[in-house]
């Protein structure tokens, strides 16, 4: 693509995602492009879309949504430190993402797996909790 150290104009849409760390394997980047889980400037975007400095994308990732502004190109994937060099995350995307985090680990605190398997007692009355749908 580029020789050198000099720095391209644009990126695909779908390296530069793998380049940032947002996901594993390119393909995957291309699978949450196909699927619409990326917008460029408010609209779906291809897996072969430019990317430029400036940009910005919203991206879905599982529970996550990420607003970042495109910082710097690369088609390379790097370390952890360089990759976050790549974009800007915006502050009100942060405080959602982080807000929406403590809400689903405030969700699971109040589940506690039992420590063991339920006695004979318990057995019996799991049993007849499932025999009121019967009738």
């Amino acid at each position: 693509m580029h020789s050198g150290s000099a720095q391209p104009d644009a990126v695909r849409l779908d390296l530069w995602l793998w380049a940032a760390r947002f996901f594993k394997t390119r393909s995957l980047a291309k699978q949450a492009i196909e699927t619409g889980k990326i917008e460029a400037g408010g609209q779906r975007a291809k897996a072969s879309r430019a990317v430029r400095v400036g940009d910005v994308l919203a991206i879905t990732r599982g529970e996550d949504v990420f607003e970042v502004e495109v910082r710097a190109l690369s088609d390379k994937r790097a370390s952890a430190t360089v990759a976050q060099a790549l974009y800007l995350e915006s502050d009100a995307s942060r405080s959602r993402r982080l807000a929406a985090l403590a809400a689903r680990q405030a969700e699971r605190a109040g589940y506690q797996a039992p420590s063991s398997r339920p006695d004979k007692r318990a057995r019996r009355l799991i049993r007849a909790l499932g025999d009121i749908d019967a009738l």
